[in-house]
């Protein structure tokens, strides 16, 4: 069967033609392209139509995960970090075929199952539940989540926002960049402190400094202190966070680690300092240590996912 999938973010686009065989998409053709290079989902994928040209034939079906919630039914759906709608029905008028609407991380909780030994980096072995539910969370231009759910033989997708819970400050210095952050924006949600844009908040606060999110995290990787120490704090405050959402949900399937950040920053996932925020529970710190933590290192996760989900019978969203 042969499928359109699209992973719609806030930043980026990426874009694919597949194959489908089994659990594992088969891509023809994969792009990608800057949000912000058009106006919405309609011209983003007219570009892509013509790029693409006759692989466009023989197309069944299209998924397009969104970064933002999607309305009950699946038909229409709002971007979080874009002034962007999307409707199914005008999309599906415009592509010539059927076209279901996900939220992004439940095409990446989708890709969990294709995703292969060599794109995990395991941070936790912990002592996993074969029926136990998991998590999938991490930042990019957001901070988004989705939760698979025991469903007889298989697992339920369940879409997720709890990147808008409010942040919780675990010690002076992110209580400094709480207060920053509530008198610039009011609320301060996760997503405020544990995203891309959190981390360049994060730094300008610490430093004085206003600096690119993907700079700062180059500075880091190369050992500069000033960048090391907002990016610790960042990793601190994601830690802390899957924590929390992992205990909420008692996630002993395990908890998995994407985003657009998480990418960037893979080679300090394990330096320590994300593990120990995450099984700071107290009380609950032997619990914490029994769920698997692991980070998934294929960037193109949601995409695949995507695939996988429009060649299903019935779509999840």
């Amino acid at each position: 069967m042969k499928v359109l999938a699209g992973d719609l973010g806030g930043t980026k686009a990426l874009l694919g033609i597949a194959e489908i065989s089994g659990d594992r998409p088969e891509f023809i053709l994969t792009r990608r392209l800057a949000s912000a290079d058009f106006s919405g989902p309609e011209a983003l994928l007219a570009a892509f139509q013509t790029e693409a040209s006759t692989q466009m034939q023989g197309i069944a079906a299209a998924c397009l995960a969104v970064a933002g919630p999607v309305e009950a039914d699946g038909r229409r759906a709002s971007f979080t970090n874009l002034p962007w709608q999307a409707d199914a029905a005008e999309l599906a008028a415009e592509l010539g075929m059927p076209v279901r609407l996900t939220n992004d991380f439940v095409a990446v909780a989708a890709g969990i199952a294709a995703l292969a030994n060599d794109q995990r980096l395991v941070l936790q072995t912990g002592e996993p539940l074969a029926d136990g539910v998991r998590l999938v969370i991490g930042p990019g231009t957001g901070l988004g989540m989705a939760v698979l759910v025991p469903d007889g033989n298989g697992f339920k997708i369940l879409p997720g926002e709890g990147g808008h819970v409010g942040f919780a400050p675990m010690d002076e210095t992110q209580l400094r960049v709480w207060s920053a952050l509530m008198e610039g924006h009011g609320r301060v949600t996760a997503e405020r402190v544990i995203s891309g844009p959190g981390l360049a908040a994060i730094h300008e606060i610490l430093s004085g400094e206003s600096c690119d999110p993907a700079e700062v995290g180059t500075r880091a990787l190369a050992g500069e202190a000033t960048a090391r120490r907002s990016v610790d704090l960042f990793l601190a405050a994601y830690g802390a966070f899957a924590g929390d959402m992992a205990l909420t949900l008692l996630a002993r399937g395990g908890v998995f680690l994407a985003g657009g950040v998480t990418q960037n920053l893979l080679s300090l996932m394990d330096a320590g300092v994300f593990m120990a925020a995450f099984k700071a529970k107290t009380e609950h710190a032997t619990l914490a240590c029994r769920m698997p933590v692991v980070v998934v290192k294929d960037a193109e996760i949601g995409l695949k996912g995507a695939a996988l989900l429009a060649g299903q019978q019935e779509i999840c969203h």
